[in-house]
């Protein structure tokens, strides 16, 4: 193996098809070029640490970040926000999440997710509505038109923003996803000072909306939140703030992802595209295959040890950096027959795509059904859907991995 693959795996150039690179690298099971991260990349072992209490998902256990090149920086101190369950460890995550969980999904909230079903469809309905308003069948950028819209729009219904402030919430998501993804030619001042504004303002209209749902709840998700008093507490402002943060971000990125990376496959795919137009049920296991072929987490960065582990005959010291690479287990041949084809009738797919273990994918249900949703009526109302770049432009983010822009062309959208 070559010695700087990790950093050919981050080069920009890779984006479009990281999965040769990844192949390389599940020769080594657990790679480590002597300074960096411990990097492992099949399956079985990656699901291993998923699930072992030794694996950190706090940064304070990290021994040092120096050689690790995608280390985060001090976001806390910058937001003054606690960190989010998705950045601890048990019993402080443990409690946050189940606190989180409480209005969200079962036992106690088992129909949130299923009864925004109607909305859903009524926002994407919308969208491509408003794509046939534009007349511009020749050139249409699904990433702006649909995918990042949809999700942001689903997070303000879900935490019950009221409609007539979407749009603000739409700019300030736009900038904090745009803080995940620099253009390498724009000025970083001028995208810190912008991500900065946009993290204050975000906060002081989520405080006061808090404020206003404590004083009169309306059954939404940030209602429940600061009205709960579950066996664990209640949570505290800044955890509410923190909490809705993190239901902001990791839900959008990830989606858009999702969808994104799933039209892509579709579009490259035309028999399947055929076959889901016809058989709209078939956009269940089509959306599971698409999180093990395409996972829009290609890679978990920031986890470390809390103890001297042994993984595939590898000594991991305490307070080593680890990546998990999920797309790389999620193509091992050692657990997936065929696994470079993308098969969406695969019986066999418990991929690695939303995680596993304590910090598996908090908003999965809901993830699932926005893709579902999306992909099918996408497929039922756009004619002849063809693309225009094979690869499309992708974003500059190796972690979080989709397109940019996706420009199709299509003969005229049905009702």
């Amino acid at each position: 193996m070559t010695q700087d693959i990790l950093r050919q795996i981050l080069d920009y150039s890779n984006r479009a098809d990281p999965y040769p690179l990844y192949k390389e690298l599940r020769r080594t099971p657990v790679y480590h070029d002597g300074s960096g991260p411990f990097v492992v990349s099949t399956y079985y072992e990656i699901q291993a640490l998923l699930h072992d209490p030794r694996i950190s998902s706090d940064a304070r256990n990290l021994a040092s970040a120096a050689d690790d090149p995608l280390a985060e920086p001090g976001e806390e101190e910058e937001t003054v926000l606690p960190p989010s369950f998705l950045k601890l460890d048990p019993p402080e995550h443990d409690r946050l999440r189940r606190m989180t969980n409480r209005p969200f999904g079962p036992p106690h909230s088992p129909h949130r997710v299923h009864d925004m079903r109607g909305d859903l469809h009524d926002i994407v309905k919308g969208l491509i509505d408003k794509i046939a308003e534009n007349g511009n069948a020749e050139r249409i950028d699904l990433v702006e038109e649909f995918s990042y819209p949809f999700p942001v729009t689903v997070i303000c219904r879900l935490l019950g923003v009221p409609p007539e402030d979407e749009a603000r919430f739409h700019v300030w998501a736009d900038t904090l996803a745009a803080s995940l993804d620099p253009d390498p030619d724009a000025d970083p001042k001028e995208r810190e000072r912008r991500t900065h504004d946009s993290r204050m303002e975000l906060g002081m209209y989520l405080s006061g909306l808090i404020e206003e749902r404590r004083k009169n709840p309306t059954g939404d998700m940030l209602s429940e939140l600061v009205t709960g008093n579950s066996p664990d507490g209640t949570m505290t402002t800044m955890e509410v703030l923190s909490t809705a943060a993190l239901l902001l971000i990791a839900g959008h990125e990830t989606t858009v992802n999702l969808i994104t990376n799933g039209m892509l496959t579709l579009l490259r795919h035309p028999e399947v595209l055929d076959r889901l137009r016809s058989e709209p049920e078939l956009s269940v296991n089509l959306v599971e295959e698409l999180l093990r072929y395409e996972p829009p987490v290609q890679l978990v960065p920031q986890r470390s040890t809390l103890a001297d582990i042994e993984v595939a005959g590898v000594s991991i010291p305490k307070g080593a950096s680890l990546w998990l690479v999920l797309a790389a287990g999620n193509r091992d041949p050692l657990r997936f027959e065929d696994p470079d084809r993308f098969d969406p009738d695969r019986e066999d797919i418990q991929h690695l795509g939303l995680g596993s273990g304590i910090h598996s994918c908090f908003g999965a249900p809901l993830a699932r059904q926005e893709a579902q949703l999306a992909l099918s009526e996408l497929a039922r109302r756009l004619e002849n859907p063809r693309l225009l770049a094979d690869p499309p432009p992708y974003r500059q983010n190796a972690v979080l991995r989709g397109p940019r822009h996706l420009p199709i062309a299509v003969d005229g959208i049905r009702p």
